[in-house]
């Protein structure tokens, strides 16, 4: 399937999805990403959703990761990359013109640091490649990583058959969804 045709399609599924079923079906994310086997790394970097496009709403998964006492970091949209900033009670937000919550000010941090990477998404494939706005954020800031970092992609659908992919896409290691974890690693 080509890129524009499942950005069509996705946000399409997703502009049906009520309200509540946007909740019940973040929570099931959250709960799957418990299976993970990530819970042993400290710096974790999290999307904060935007609210009129239906992304997955991040809030309870950030509450596990409060929980459980990791270091959680925030992008910022500066120009047409992303800064990173680390979220902690002092953090203040603003809504920027893409209604993304973002961090006003605070410490910023260095992608080197960073051992794991949660990616927004409207879709994925069984091969880990994703779809996402079009806009290359992501896979500009991931590109800035270290090698190792691992890069879960957070989705209300299950996984496409084959999504064509560009060259410079960078594909997902993992990718939760309400119902499994898909693992594109062939090490898993």
């Amino acid at each position: 399937m080509h890129k524009s045709e499942c950005r069509k399609i996705y946000k399409s599924k997703r502009a049906a999805l009520s309200e509540k079923e946007g909740v019940d079906l973040s929570i099931e994310i959250t709960n799957q990403c418990l299976k993970l086997p990530i819970w042993e790394f400290e710096h974790f970097h999290i999307f904060l959703p935007i609210e009129t496009q239906k992304e997955v709403d991040t809030t309870p998964l950030i509450t596990v990761l409060q929980a459980k006492e990791k270091h959680i970091y925030i992008p910022k949209v500066k120009h047409l990359e992303l800064e990173h900033f680390q979220l902690d009670e002092h953090t203040l937000l603003r809504t920027n013109k893409w209604g993304i919550a973002e961090p006003v000010a605070g410490k910023t941090i260095d992608t080197s640091i960073l051992n794991i990477v949660f990616i927004p998404l409207l879709a994925f494939d069984q091969n880990g490649n994703r779809v996402g706005y079009g806009k290359g954020f992501y896979d500009r800031f991931l590109r800035r990583c270290k090698n190792d970092v691992l890069k879960v992609g957070l989705s209300f659908f299950e996984a496409e058959e084959q999504i064509n992919a560009d060259p410079h896409d960078i594909s997902l290691d993992y990718c939760v969804t309400p119902k499994r974890v898909y693992g594109f690693n062939p090490l898993d």
